[in-house]
This record gives structure tokens, sequence and C-alpha cells, in this order.
């Protein structure tokens, strides 16, 4: 039975967290105030990353994290669901990244850290050809599932091919949902988890970024046809990372809304109502991270869905 959610968690601690010029290109989230040094910077960073993971193993969620290395540096490592997803079907992906400096980030010593948790993987299928003709596909930054209608829902931007996903569906035997999506100054969105989160039975999504009249009702229509209850956000709340949410399951088999306090706070009282029904709510500051990173909550979390080997993961 294909599950949209696991207690299984991916996540990288950072080493040397910084604003990432390369990715600012395109990534309209980043800021770039000057309150803060360098290493106050990564020292808040971390501190957001551990109260996070504390937050969600208190919770019961499995997460398994994995230090960064210092060199050579890599800003934004903290976000690992760009470049590798684990899939029900043993088989995990790594991906094309945008930036050069992101490229970095696929370390076989973050596989093999996950390897050794007794998940099976009977197959690593590398996207990153992609790189060689500037066509990029940035895993779950690119990509929302719907594991269990076998969708993939991708907004095309600078950072997400059309192509890269329908080579991916191919494999996953999934049916690829394209569309397009602006802000309010009418960029494309860098990344479709900024602007929508799929949960087991409700779907969080800013529609307001999706300008043309017949995708949006494309949207629509895939949203009632697989009953997912639509919790529709503003554009002024997916900058507040309303969008960037991720939901999890813990080991009690309770499920568990992801997201950061700003996130928290822009979302309205019948909001939060309508995501309770659904869902636990659990949320941590994450400034820092969202400032100079230009991502949030469920950028910094990569699900790992591949089958156990034997009893638990250790």
């Amino acid at each position: 039975m294909r599950r949209q959610t696991t207690p299984h968690i991916l996540m990288i601690r950072p080493v040397r967290f910084a604003f990432n010029e390369e990715t600012a290109a395109n990534n309209a989230f980043q800021q770039q105030d000057g309150r803060l040094q360098p290493i106050e910077i990564r020292r808040k960073a971390v501190q957001e990353f551990d109260a996070l993971v504390e937050k969600l193993r208190t919770a019961g969620v499995q997460v398994l994290v994995v230090n960064d290395t210092p060199r050579p540096p890599k800003p934004d490592a903290v976000f690992p669901n760009n470049w590798i997803t684990f899939h029900q079907e043993e088989l995990v992906f790594t991906y094309p990244m945008f930036a050069p400096s992101r490229r970095l980030e696929r370390r076989r010593s973050v596989l093999k850290a996950v390897l050794e948790h007794n998940f099976r993987v009977r197959m690593h299928l590398p996207v990153e050809y992609g790189e060689a003709d500037n066509r990029f596909l940035e895993g779950t930054g690119s990509i929302i599932f719907d594991h269990v209608h076998q969708l993939a829902y991708a907004c095309l931007s600078p950072r997400t091919d059309a192509g890269l996903l329908n080579d991916l569906c191919k494999v996953l035997l999934y049916t690829p949902v394209v569309f397009h999506a602006q802000d309010q100054e009418g960029r494309d969105i860098y990344h479709t988890n900024v602007m929508m989160a799929m949960g087991e039975t409700f779907v969080v999504v800013c529609l307001d970024a999706v300008r043309d009249a017949a995708e949006k009702q494309m949207l629509l229509d895939r949203f009632a046809e697989t009953k997912k209850e639509v919790v529709a956000i503003t554009l002024d709340q997916m900058n507040a990372f309303a969008g960037n949410m991720l939901q999890v399951r813990n080991t009690a088999g309770e499920t568990i809304l992801v997201m950061s306090d700003q996130a928290h706070r822009s979302l309205t009282p019948d909001q939060v109502h309508t995501l309770t029904k659904h869902t636990r709510l659990l949320h941590s500051a994450l400034d820092t991270i969202e400032t100079y990173g230009g991502g949030s909550a469920r950028c910094m979390m990569a699900e790992i869905f591949l089958p156990v080997e034997t009893g638990d993961p250790k």
C-alpha cells in the first residue's frame, strides 16, 4: 500500500550556513539585510536546526541527523530535500542543482549513513546529467509528490525542467502535473514547495500564484479527483513560507504538519481550524534559515520512504 507520509526523516546539520549569492539569482525569498555577521548567522542557524530536530523527536518522529562537513563550504547544506529523494520503490534519486555550490552537497557519505540504518535500496538513479545542458530538477523543492495517486506536481522555473520531470516520472510510473506560478512581481516561483504542500487528505496551495485560469482549474480538478481539501493561501502567506510545510508521521501513527513559526503566525484562525481537522500542527522558529537561506521547514527535511530490511531502523 502506497504511503504519503513517513516517520523517517533525514536532516543535515549545517556547518557553514550563509547567504548564497548563486541561489539568490532566482530565489526571491532570500534576503541579505546586513544585521548579522556571518559567524552569528551560522550560530543562529544551528540553534534553529537543533530546536526543530528536538521538537520532531519529542513528537515521535525518527530523525536521522548527518553533520555537514566544513570543507568545501556548502551554505545551503541544511536543505537536503533538493538533491536526494528516497522512494517506496526502493529507489534513490539524486538531482541536478542550479547553483554550482549546491552540487557539492551530493555526498556519497550521506547515502551511506542512510543505508547503515537498515533501509533497503535496489537502485540509485542519478538525474544530475541535466547539469551538462543547464537543465535542473531540484528534488522535492521542484516536485510535490502525491505518492498515493502517483502524481508529480511541478511549477516550471529555471530550477524545474519539464523534460527531466518526465524522465523521472517514467521510471516511477507517476503522472507529471505541470503548471506555471509567479509572485507579485511576475517572477517565476523558484520552487514548487514554497507555494504547495501535499498532505494525506488536504493540500495547502497558493492558487493566486497560478495566473493561467486553465492551469488553475486543472489543479483544482486534480485536487477534487484525489479528494484533497484545499487550503488556499495568499501571496503574502506564501512569502511567509506558509506553503513550505511537510506532513510527517510519528511512530504512534499520528500525522504531524511541520512548519515554521512565521508560517504558523501567517495562518488565519479558519485555516488553522481546517488543518487541525486533518492533522496535528508543529511549528518552530526558523527566522535565520528563512531569511538568509530562502527556505523553511519543508526544505530542511528529506523523507525516507525506503523499506526497512529487518525490524526498525537503528
